[in-house]
């Protein structure tokens, strides 16, 4: 866990624009503002030229709830929550994680997800802010985060899960995926593999470059050149997955164990495997475990994170700060495990097996694991 800080003075929170400001910079009634917003006739248009670009000058955000959700404090008592895709069981294990919390205090989530599109993330934020959400708990999509540094400095707490945030300062809750990463090579590579292939997730997802840099620093330990026909990224789903195995198998030198970096990409690998009846012939670590993994034959062996500690870590800092916690950012890194079921400890062929050999001490305490 690593912490954050900056040394300048903090500026004074700003609070958020209300329609009594948009009127007195546009020089009209509350009422007309109010037309404006809500699209009603009777405004002229150069009027509502004017209200409309004194909102933009001053970000306002009109609160779609009104007054209906409205407490003596001033909060909503629910949070925003963007995901990075319902697709995911990981990503709706650390929902549920974070739903668990907020309702031990009282809090609703409105969540959304956001299918790792970067224009979605903006446009959730910007409808959650709407709904004036006392807090955003976010896993970053876009390459840039700054945008959100308005909300904050309007006194509203924010979260990073999953991924860390880039231009904004702010705490986040995420995995070890390099670390994760080498474990599963180091495994593989105890099993006497050498051709291991990497199946990645889409370039610009933080936590896919990460595991690719594990995998390649594991095989430099270990003395084994990265073949780059071994290397594929941009997967996104099981279908996509399953046709690059399939291709990957053919070819004149191909892998014999495979590093899939995410779920659906496992889900994706092991289906290929099946349709080959290659399953007992190949070896396979997947990141992230996968639902019923045990069921299948031979069972997942997996780098599972802890979906559920990240979602209450994350849930409990944005709770810790809306009680009046302003200790710096800090990013805080939830270590994780090796689950051996049975598919990571295929060996490699004996023709192509590397040292050390599941016979070996090496082998025996990684299988062990």
């Amino acid at each position: 866990m690593t912490s954050v800080s900056d040394d300048s003075p903090p500026s004074p929170r700003q609070r958020r624009p209300t329609m009594r400001d948009v009127a007195q910079l546009a020089g009209v009634g509350i009422k007309t503002v109010s037309r404006v917003v809500n699209g009603e006739p009777n405004v002229s248009p150069a009027t509502a030229e004017r209200v409309r670009r004194a909102a933009t000058d001053l970000l306002y955000e009109p609160d779609v709830h009104a007054g209906n959700l409205r407490r003596a404090d001033g909060r909503t008592r629910t949070l925003g929550l963007l995901v990075s895709s319902v697709a995911n069981p990981f990503a709706a294990q650390v929902h549920r994680a974070i739903e668990r919390v907020a309702t031990e205090y009282g809090y609703a989530v409105l969540a959304a997800s956001l299918e790792d599109d970067p224009d979605a993330e903006l446009r959730a934020v910007t409808a959650l802010a709407r709904r004036r959400v006392d807090g955003f708990i976010v896993t970053p999509v876009r390459d840039d985060q700054s945008y959100l540094r308005v909300h904050a400095d309007r006194g509203t707490p924010l979260v990073c899960v999953d991924r860390a945030p880039h231009g904004i300062e702010t705490d986040c809750v995420v995995t070890a995926n390099v670390e994760g990463a080498r474990d599963a090579v180091r495994h593989l590579v105890s099993f006497g593999h050498r051709r291991i292939a990497f199946l990645g997730d889409l370039e610009r997802i933080e936590t896919a470059r990460l595991r690719r840099e594990g995998y390649l620093s594991e095989l430099a330990a270990a003395g084994i050149d990265a073949d780059p026909a071994l290397i594929v990224l941009g997967l996104h789903d099981d279908v996509t997955a399953t046709a690059v195995v399939r291709r990957l198998l053919t070819l004149p030198d191909p892998p014999t164990a495979i590093f899939s970096s995410q779920n659906l990409i496992t889900i994706g690998t092991v289906r290929a495997l099946q349709q080959l009846g290659r399953e007992r012939e190949v070896a396979v670590v997947g990141f992230d475990d996968v639902e019923t993994s045990d069921l299948i034959k031979p069972a997942i062996t997996t780098i599972a994170q802890d979906p559920d500690r990240i979602g209450r870590l994350a849930a409990e800092r944005l709770f810790a700060h809306l009680d009046g916690d302003t200790s710096p950012a800090r990013q805080v890194v939830v270590p994780t495990r090796l689950v051996v079921r049975g598919s990571g400890e295929i060996p490699a062929p004996a023709a192509s097996r590397r040292d050390p050999s599941p016979g070996s001490d090496a082998g025996r305490r990684s299988s062990s694991a």
